[in-house]
């Protein structure tokens, strides 16, 4: 068994079966050994379609992919959905190629500081010494991924560590990462006083605290104490829809965040950081409190939340509380003008049962989630870190973990030109994923942007580097060349037609809404 083989056979020994790969020549003994049955290998036509995979596929299965990257520019490619990764709580097992010890004192054209480029954005970076410690390495790296949150693990491979012989590599016991501690009595009770008193508080739930039976308590919590419940505007998994506890959103502009947190006088965080604007502006506030709230830590970011929240709802007495939950919406089927309300009507009437929802519409959607919480019940996902071409990827990631989910994928038109790649990968894998992109032919959030930053009007140059109409991108031949089947609409009767359309045949899909 050679360095590789060990890799391989360790990473599948530890949980994770699948990578997301985008090879070069000095990987090609670990793509020899991703031919091994327990291993499923994924190609991506760009590095950062790989790590973009890989944070979707976390986000739904909650246990880490692996990804494989061709030296430090491989790397580099994939670093802004590394990001968006991170900031989500991801876990993932990055594997890096690198020269053989003996090539790089040549200084050969793709040599590069991979550990410096790793750092800033993995929690743990890690170059083998050689065939023999590869086994102990991986380990090492999956156990800190599986960590709560999720972690960013970067192991850089030399070539040699993965051709040369490893010898009879005993098979190692899954490494257990450590687990989520639950939050100090005291800090609950402290919380118990303050929802006790009455005065108006919203709790501010994030990570797992969206899901499942943490999202619960949160709702018997309310329904006791009178409380609100929100998430920021951005969010890394949401269960919604019919049937379950509504969380509201604070507003991404800051304005009307203001304005939507000025009544209250305590708020609650759980697995996240009191509001904050997503950008610095001139004259306007970076926190979005009101002047004398008080901010109380109920769970950290590595926090049990699930937990905290059933410690708190004993605390309340509210463990019984029937918890309010959303009632399903008719499902009107809209007809005229496409704009935010009739996008979100046939999002609402055409959304089946149970489906995932990837949002990076960023204009449009802005204003349309808000109106879909009584669609039939689906998770949505957000993009965290705010660097833009996540969502086609992180759609194809969470396909591959829930293979018997349909995927919905909202993208601006801008986004998606970043990781259109995705499509081909959709296709050949054959996932159930339904692209809707919104096309305006521009980056129509920057222009917003530009006059809050206070810029002024923005002149033909300006314009210029803002509008992507000259020339308009054909995205019907777009799909058609990757071998995805698609559709353009312009109305909200077609809209709606085309996303029921989409689900009823397996396989990707694209629709243009042409706004």
């Amino acid at each position: 068994m050679n360095g590789a083989e060990s890799l391989v056979d360790t990473l599948a020994g530890q949980g994770v079966d699948i990578c997301f790969a985008n090879p070069g020549t000095s990987e090609m003994h670990f793509l020899k050994a991703l031919e091994n049955p327990r291993m499923r290998s994924v190609l991506c036509l760009f590095e950062g379609v790989c790590t973009g995979a890989a944070d979707g596929y976390y986000r739904m299965k909650g246990t880490p992919a692996s990804t494989l990257l061709h030296l430090g520019p491989g790397l580099a490619n994939g670093l802004a959905n590394i990001h968006n990764a991170k900031r989500a709580g991801s876990g993932m097992v990055n594997i890096v190629g690198e020269h053989s010890a003996a090539h790089l004192k040549y200084d050969p054209p793709l040599m590069s500081d991979i550990e410096g480029l790793a750092r800033p954005l993995s929690h743990w970076v890690r170059r083998v010494d050689g065939p023999h410690t590869v086994g102990w390495d991986v380990a090492t790296a999956v156990a800190k991924a599986s960590e709560h949150p999720g972690q960013i693990a970067t192991l850089i491979l030399p070539g040699d560590a993965s051709w040369l012989e490893a010898g009879n590599v005993p098979a190692l016991p899954p490494v257990q990462p450590a687990r989520a501690k639950a939050p100090e009595a005291a800090r609950v009770e402290h919380i118990a006083r303050v929802l006790r008193s009455g005065e108006p508080t919203l709790i501010v739930l994030a990570g797992r605290a969206t899901r499942g039976t943490a999202l619960e308590l949160a709702g018997r919590i309310k329904a006791a104490t009178g409380c609100r419940l929100a998430t920021q505007f951005f969010t890394a998994r949401i269960e919604r829809g019919a049937g379950r506890v509504s969380l509201e959103r604070i507003p991404y502009a800051v304005g009307q965040a203001l304005e939507y947190l000025k009544g209250f006088r305590h708020i609650i965080t759980v697995e996240t950081t009191e509001p904050i604007a997503f950008f610095s502006y001139p004259d306007k506030p970076s926190l979005l409190k009101a002047p004398g709230t008080g901010v109380h830590a109920l769970a950290e970011v590595d926090e049990d939340s699930t937990a905290a929240l059933a410690m708190l709802a004993e605390a309340l007495d509210a463990t019984r509380t029937a918890p309010v939950l959303q009632a399903r919406a008719e499902a009107i089927v809209p007809s005229g003008t496409l704009g935010p309300a009739t996008i979100a009507q046939a999002l609402a009437a055409a959304l089946p049962e149970n489906c995932i929802l990837v949002d990076e519409s960023l204009t449009t959607g802005r204003e349309t989630m808000g109106l879909t919480v009584g669609a039939a019940p689906h998770d949505l996902i957000n993009n965290m870190g705010g660097s833009i071409g996540y969502g086609t990827p992180v759609a194809t990631g969470a396909a591959l973990a829930c293979p018997d989910r349909r995927v919905f994928c909202m993208v601006g038109d801008g986004s998606a030109m970043y990781t259109i790649q995705s499509l081909w990968t959709q296709a050949r894998e054959g996932l159930d994923i339904t692209t809707i992109i919104f096309a305006n032919n521009s980056y129509a959030i920057l222009k917003q942007e530009y006059a809050n930053m206070g810029a002024g009007a923005p002149g033909p140059q300006a314009l210029a580097m803002i509008d992507i109409d000259r020339p308009r991108i054909d995205w019907l031949a777009m799909a058609k060349s990757m071998g995805v089947r698609a559709a353009a609409v312009d109305t909200a009767e077609a809209f709606h037609k085309a996303m029921v359309d989409s689900a009823r045949e397996p396989g990707p899909a694209l629709i243009e809404v042409r706004l």
